[in-house]
């Protein structure tokens, strides 16, 4: 490891940035350095103007992908090296105004019905009946089960932030009757044992690309023609509960939105929202119209 790279890692730490944000930011500035084969300290701020013109406009990267270039060069520049360019003052991250895709309470049965495994089945299952992120499910310990109060206590979440989820009873029993398949002490879902080993030996839990894997197989063993990811499951288990009447603001502290904002785009995704408010204005203009 470099001097720079260990620099900049250390820098992160001090700032709490979760090891995934550190890893995306410091592939950022490698990427950046494969580019002009070259130290990135040794980066002019107009090459870096090139380069960023190379990313939107010949390489047209995703918005998620030129962001997190933007903010990880702009960490190394203005923290690591202490060079506050004017340049990171005019990029700015192209905007997108776009809505995630939702399935529909039956797709998500008929999905979920077609994962062949029982630890993707069963991971993919809590993930849905309680609208986690991937990376929370995957990691899941037997000590944020609160079998009293059927909540899951969510542990240093997107933005190193803990919340509680309502766990219901169906998914607690999936957990216990999943979990007596393996009984590990620590994790949910343990990474897979090898033949000569017992599952108490394994020390992690499994890794989130073979649940991604199951999920893809599953949506397209399905026929649903939709551009559905395991995020897909938080989006529409939000989505549903707002159908189902449940309060906005009541969903927005389950899914850990700092921002009401954030949360209020599920009412573009529900069409029995729009059929309330349909009726509630016709009510309103009985007698006036």
């Amino acid at each position: 490891m470099t001097l720079l790279r260990r620099r900049m890692i250390e820098d992160m730490q001090l700032r709490a940035f979760s090891r995934k944000t550190q890893e995306a930011y410091v592939h950022a500035v490698q990427q950046l350095a494969l580019y002009y084969n070259r130290s990135p300290d040794q980066i002019s701020e107009e090459e870096l103007r090139q380069y960023f013109l190379y990313l939107r406009n010949e390489k047209g990267v995703a918005r998620s992908t030129f962001t997190i270039a933007l903010y990880g060069i702009k960490f190394f520049y203005e923290i690591t090296l202490q060079r506050t360019w004017p340049l990171f003052e005019l990029v700015r991250p192209p905007k997108q105004q776009t809505l995630p895709v939702v399935l529909s309470v039956e797709e998500v049965r008929q999905v979920l019905s077609l994962v062949r495994l029982p630890r993707y089945r069963t991971c993919l299952s809590v993930i849905y009946a309680c609208g986690l992120r991937l990376q929370e499910g995957v990691n899941l310990k037997v000590s944020q089960i609160d079998t009293a109060r059927s909540q899951l206590h969510i542990q240093h979440g997107k933005g190193n932030k803990d919340r509680y989820v309502p766990l219901p009873m169906r998914a607690l029993t999936l957990l216990r009757t999943y979990w007596l398949t393996h009984r590990h002490p620590i994790w949910l879902f343990p990474a897979a044992w090898p033949m000569d080993g017992t599952p108490q030996q394994v020390s992690a839990p499994m890794i989130v690309d073979g649940v991604q894997r199951a999920f893809r197989a599953a949506v397209e063993e399905s026929g649903i023609h939709k551009h559905a990811t395991v995020h897909t499951l938080r989006h529409s288990w939000a989505t549903h509960l707002l159908e189902a009447g449940v309060n906005l603001r009541v969903i927005q502290v389950w899914l850990g939105h700092s921002s009401p904002t954030t949360t209020a785009r599920y009412t573009h995704l529900t069409r029995k929202a729009e059929e309330l408010a349909i009726a509630a204005i016709d009510r309103l203009l009985e007698g006036l119209l």
